[in-house]
């Protein structure tokens, strides 16, 4: 209804003293937040910042049959890929999708326009492999692609997305991975946006996985189109492959989060030249980035060591922790790693990896990784089990291509390597970052989000009296929410620091940013994602305009 968003947009630029409609402005907001749900068609669509489908809170764990099959999947392979998971730990590990890859169906579509399950492979259709995975408690994927035909040939779903969408769901699927080959120069983010609203026409819950390779700086606007979102071309079973992926995704830290996952693509444990060790460090950095964890080996006839690594429930917590946060590097010199990734009970993962062809000692601290306060902390060697103590020092011989995890409990958690006590404050739904407009230093200067681009003006430092500064020196202003005010709507601006509540702010496990004296949340105006949309408070509601990563 682009009349009554004037009408919004409008009193949102009245002056303060009228207060009385900003109340009205919050109440028409709400009903219209209520409203949402009702089946009731109000014209143009919002703006939407951010998925919003539930899914993957956590990264999402599973199976796809390409890397160790490429075309040759069927139903038995899923069914006997499914029963095998079924018994052998990876779904009580928390592996819970079976993932269809290309080459599953005919390579035309039927006289109505609608994909068709190739019949040989798949004699009892899509429909009847799901029923047979969901009777075992698990989940179906399938694959399609973003242009006219997918990468092995087949038809793909350009132009059919609401056809495809809906086939999807009457047949039971619950993850679509989306490809990218053939895509006739139609640019990526339309292509993908065309999908995600089919899917949500349907009404049924489909985890979304683009897989657009890592092109088109597709990290800075997927949190509002999918799931999850390759951030790199296709990974092979070799060390070199895995660690060009390892160094392309590990700086993307702060487009992830909780339902919107940077995906350095499926993992190769088991297969190839890969070693017991090499496994081990690609199962140890996905989980340590916080990345999808989807099992790409032949998991019937896969051995002890191979589901011993993809099975080790101490890992696979770090990779689910409910805190949503990938992992940073902490230092990185001549091949030796230090990563680390707070948890949401307080304490740090710790990955020491060691990139070099010979074993080498890897070396941090507590305090590097964001840990103060206690005199020792405990390490638990996240692969051996072991326990130890330390007063400070982290450190461990590492084999080459290896990588040491611990995890370090005791003391505080902030600052340091993980605290991210200064950088960008991101906007995750709009992957954009919080600015002071035209770099001013002009007290009541309401903020906005624009592209991020490392400026002053977007710089913010948390401090320990829970400000969130800009600038440095005489120039340094506060977040300031506009007179102390506390309703829904009141702007928020920089203001000369003064250590009133209304510059006290908490930045939360669940990525809100709460004013201390109001309890409102900073908010993306209307859940744009456009350049210089403003930032208010708003009541908390778990949207993605709500959603903030300092770093």
């Amino acid at each position: 209804m682009p009349e009554l968003e004037a009408v919004i947009r409008r009193l949102r630029r009245l002056p303060s003293p009228h207060l009385s409609l900003r109340g009205i402005l919050a109440l028409i907001t709400s009903v219209l937040l209520l409203s949402a749900t009702a089946p009731l068609v109000l014209g143009t669509a919002q703006p939407a910042a951010a998925l919003g489908n539930g899914l993957a809170l956590t990264p999402q764990m599973g199976f796809n049959d390409w890397n160790a099959y490429g075309c040759n999947v069927s139903e038995a392979l899923i069914k006997a890929t499914a029963q095998a998971m079924h018994t052998d730990g990876m779904q009580a590990a928390g592996y819970n999708y079976v993932n269809i890859d290309d080459c599953w169906m005919t390579k035309s579509r039927d006289s109505g326009g609608r994909l068709v399950p190739d019949p040989a492979k798949f004699p009892d259709g899509i429909k009847g492999t799901a029923d047979y995975v969901h009777s075992l408690g698990l989940k179906l994927g399938i694959y399609e692609d973003a242009g006219t035909a997918t990468c092995a040939g087949y038809p793909g779903s350009l132009g059919h997305e609401s056809t495809d969408a809906q086939s999807f769901a009457s047949w039971g699927v619950d993850y679509l991975k989306y490809d990218n080959c053939n895509n006739s120069g139609v640019a990526a983010q339309s292509r993908y946006t065309a999908m995600r609203d089919a899917l949500a026409a349907t009404g049924r819950p489909i985890l979304y996985s683009l897989c657009n390779w890592g092109q088109d700086n597709v990290w800075t606007w997927a949190a509002g189109v999918g799931n999850s979102w390759r951030t790199t071309g296709d990974i092979n079973a070799g060390y070199s492959s895995m660690l060009s992926i390892f160094h392309s995704n590990v700086g993307l830290a702060s487009y992830a989060g909780p339902g919107h996952w940077n995906d350095p693509d499926m993992l190769e444990v088991g297969n190839g030249s890969l070693s017991a060790t090499e496994n081990r460090t690609e199962f140890s950095l996905w989980s340590e980035m916080a990345a999808p964890l989807i099992a790409g080996t032949n998991i019937a006839s896969a051995g002890a060591a191979t589901l011993s690594t993809l099975t080790n429930t101490r890992v696979i917590a770090v990779d689910q922790d409910s805190l949503g946060r990938q992992g940073t590097l902490v230092s990185s010199v001549g091949g030796l790693d230090v990563l680390a990734k707070p948890l949401a009970n307080g304490d740090v993962s710790v990955a020491l990896f060691n990139e070099t062809g010979s074993t080498a000692t890897v070396t941090t601290t507590a305090a590097a990784i964001g840990k103060t306060g206690a005199s020792t902390y405990t390490l638990t060697d996240l692969w051996s089990g072991a326990s130890s103590t330390t007063s400070g020092a982290i450190s461990a011989s590492v084999p080459a291509h290896g990588t040491v995890m611990y995890r370090v409990a005791g003391g505080t958690t902030g600052g340091g390597g993980t605290g991210a006590t200064t950088g960008e404050l991101h906007a995750v739904g709009a992957g954009k970052c919080l600015e002071v407009p035209n770099s001013t230093t002009t007290a009541g200067t309401q903020v906005d989000i624009r592209s991020c681009g490392g400026s002053a003006d977007q710089t913010w430092t948390r401090t320990s009296s829970n400000q969130l500064t800009v600038y440095s020196g005489s120039s340094q202003m506060c977040l300031d929410a506009y007179d102390n005010q506390t309703t829904a709507g009141t702007k928020v601006e920089i203001w000369s620091c003064n250590g009133q509540a209304n510059q006290q702010w908490q930045i939360n496990a669940n990525g809100t940013v709460t004013g201390d004296q109001s309890g409102l949340c900073l908010d993306v105006t209307g859940g744009s994602s456009a350049d210089g949309a403003l930032a208010e408070l708003w009541p908390c509601n778990g949207q993605s305009n709500q959603q903030w990563s300092l770093g």
